[in-house]
């Protein structure tokens, strides 16, 4: 087995040690290309057996770094990396987000020979002093060409100058613009571009990759693409869109139509992504629907259709894109389907990689070209046949606890692996609001006539009807009718208790109709004439139906009586009654003393007023003039 042109031009320069720049199209093996030098760099216990290396050399801190763009292509590369260095016992862990911080801070502490990241997690653990990188001999950028773009060049830079100055930096993608590379010089030593073609022609895309440009409407894509699923010798197939949205739409209404699929996009949670992926690879999914986060380094074998649902970017988001089928000398079909609204987008992409697509054909589902061109059956329609679904589908898959740390996606992780359990609770009970007047006085008296036994009954063993919802009513306190009637309907004073002022005593009596209970009515207490008149509001158990002894509505003019029999009526709590106090008069005759003035107040209203003290000083001024 020969080795593919990118590995045979780097491996001779970078065992050197020099710093190289490898460019060369998708799936021809630049994992290896870097992988193997990186793996000979590193001292671990073997080649202190063999005497390769001294004893002091060894160290559990990391000796090798790989930064990716994504989290598929960490994990991808970390099992290509296990795989080559099985070897020698190379321990190499894979940091990425999504996943908890526990199992990956005790791997370090164990010792790790290689670590493969993304530049988030991996400056989390080294900001936490968790990740020692000052040991690393060698630095691998891995899609450099995304790694260094505006959006993770920051942190980049960061990770730089957490590393030795002296090392070895190796930069590998399939798209390296002028731009990339003179910013990547100022991080490398004298590199070396090696820029590999392969034996199948000059372009930028592979000739064993069959390419097809379609014009189609948005409304009419779903049934294209559920056809195009269907065509001969079709094996694994991967669908990118252009938003989560669109993706996730997509994923659900092909698993309608009858396919087994699944989705891979930023919504979802780390653990559903990796379900997705591992069902793909197993063949129990056969259609994965998934945004650009798939469209870099992820290594698939079988995968012989890859269709554009939308027009990618730019040359460079399609080139990776449609690399997902053909890889290691394979065949592969690409089809990308351009909305007109998507014309001009396409037209710079056809003229940047020098394609024949400029003005692609229109295209419907019925078309007979597009089942001419791509062997679809004819008669195929637009829903998956019942004996043709064969395949497990995801959830056959089971997804791994990874202890995510949160953020977003966990509901549908969690709803993509099985369905959800709902947990039956209690039914509510409605809180009762009791509104009061007059603060803790009236709470206290409810309490006090609901202490009190009602006596028994004839019908002793009368099952309880439900109860009725209680109909609120709110009454003023100056109102003399709305107090009355409740006093007459719903409170029996005994002549005891009018007497010696005690406690009201309600008889309840077995109702014949069921009323709704009132929870706010108000029972007056009757005072002897020579104290105060308290009013008392207590909730009342059960109206009574019998007649009641009827108290006369308390009149709101004041009349006025005698001194001694004045009646002062105040509503006030039974706690703190106020002393009983006499009127004011406002007279001038200071010197006398208040009983006089009582004396010469008028009984009752027809008495005469008492003559003023002014008239005999004006009569003895008559008489001395």
């Amino acid at each position: 087995m020969s080795p593919f042109p990118i590995q045979e031009m780097t491996l001779p320069v970078a065992l050197s040690g020099s710093d190289v720049i490898g460019q060369a199209k998708t799936g021809t093996g630049k994992t290896l290309g870097f992988g193997l030098p990186l793996l000979e760099r590193v001292t671990v216990p073997a080649d202190v057996e063999a005497g390769r290396a001294e004893p002091e050399q060894l160290t559990e801190a990391p000796q090798a770094l790989v930064v990716v763009p994504t989290r598929e292509l960490c994990q991808q590369v970390t099992n290509d990396l296990l795989t080559a260095g099985k070897v020698r016992n190379v321990r190499v862990l894979a940091i990425y987000g999504g996943r908890a911080y526990e199992p990956q801070v005790e791997a370090l502490k164990k010792g790790v020979d290689v670590i493969v990241g993304t530049p988030g997690r991996l400056l989390d653990l080294a900001g936490q002093r968790k990740l020692d990188l000052s040991h690393v001999r060698a630095l691998v950028l891995d899609e450099a060409d995304e790694m260094l773009d505006l959006g993770f060049l920051p942190d980049v830079e960061k990770i730089i100058t957490m590393l030795p100055p002296k090392r070895q930096t190796m930069l590998f993608s399939a798209t390296m613009p002028g731009a990339v590379i003179g910013l990547a010089r100022r991080y490398m030593s004298q590199p070396t571009h090696i820029r590999a073609t392969s034996p199948d022609g000059e372009g930028a895309t592979v000739a064993n990759i069959s390419q097809h440009v379609f014009r189609a409407h948005s409304m009419d894509k779903p049934e294209m693409v559920s056809r195009i699923l269907q065509a001969n010798g079709r094996g694994l197939a991967m669908i990118f869109c252009r938003t989560k949205r669109t993706a996730a739409d997509i994923a659900e209404q092909l698993e309608k139509r009858g396919f087994a699929s699944g989705a891979v996009h930023g919504d979802l949670g780390q653990g559903a992504r990796e379900q997705a992926l591992r069902a793909f690879r197993n063949g129990k999914v056969d259609v994965l629907v998934c945004t650009d986060v798939a469209a870099r380094g992820i290594d698939v074998e079988g995968v012989t259709h890859v269709i554009n649902y939308q027009s990618p970017e730019d040359e460079k988001t399609y080139l990776h894109r449609i690399g997902r089928t053909g890889r290691a000398g394979a065949k592969g079909i690409a089809i990308t389907l351009v909305d007109w609204d998507d014309i001009p987008r396409w037209q710079l992409i056809n003229k940047a990689l020098d394609l024949k697509f400029s003005d692609p054909v229109e295209t419907y589902s019925t078309s007979p070209h597009l089942f001419e061109e791509l062997d679809i059956p004819a008669g195929t329609k637009g829903v998956l046949p019942r004996a043709e679904r064969t395949r497990a589908g995801l959830r056959a898959e089971e997804i791994e606890d990874l202890g995510e740390t949160g953020g977003r996606g966990r509901k549908s992780s969690a709803a993509s692996s099985a369905p959800a359990v709902r947990e039956e609770r209690a039914p509510r009970t409605p809180r009762q609001r009791r509104r009061t007047r007059g603060g803790s006085a009236v709470e206290e008296a409810a309490a006090a006539t609901a202490a009190v036994p009602a006596p028994s009954t004839e019908v002793d063993d009368a099952p309880s009807e439900p109860r009725t919802p209680r109909r609120r009513r709110r009454t003023r306190v100056g109102a003399p009718d709305v107090a009355a009637e409740a006093a007459v309907t719903t409170v029996e004073a005994p002549a005891a208790a009018v007497a010696t002022k005690t406690e009201v005593e309600v008889e309840a009596e077995p109702a014949t109709e069921t009323k709704p209970r009132r929870r706010r009515t108000r029972a007056a207490v009757v005072k002897p004439v020579a104290d105060e008149v308290d009013f008392q509001i207590a909730p009342i158990s059960e109206p009574v139906p019998e007649a009641r002894t009827v108290t006369k509505p308390r009149r709101r003019t004041r009349v006025v009586k005698p001194a001694e029999d004045e009646v002062d009526f105040q509503i006030a709590p039974i706690s703190e009654p106020n002393p009983e106090t006499k009127p004011r008069r406002r007279t001038r005759a200071a010197a006398k003393p208040k009983t006089e003035a009582v004396a010469q107040a008028p009984a009752a209203e027809g008495e005469a007023k008492p003559r003023r003290r002014r008239a005999p000083r004006a009569t003895a001024a008559r008489t001395e003039s």
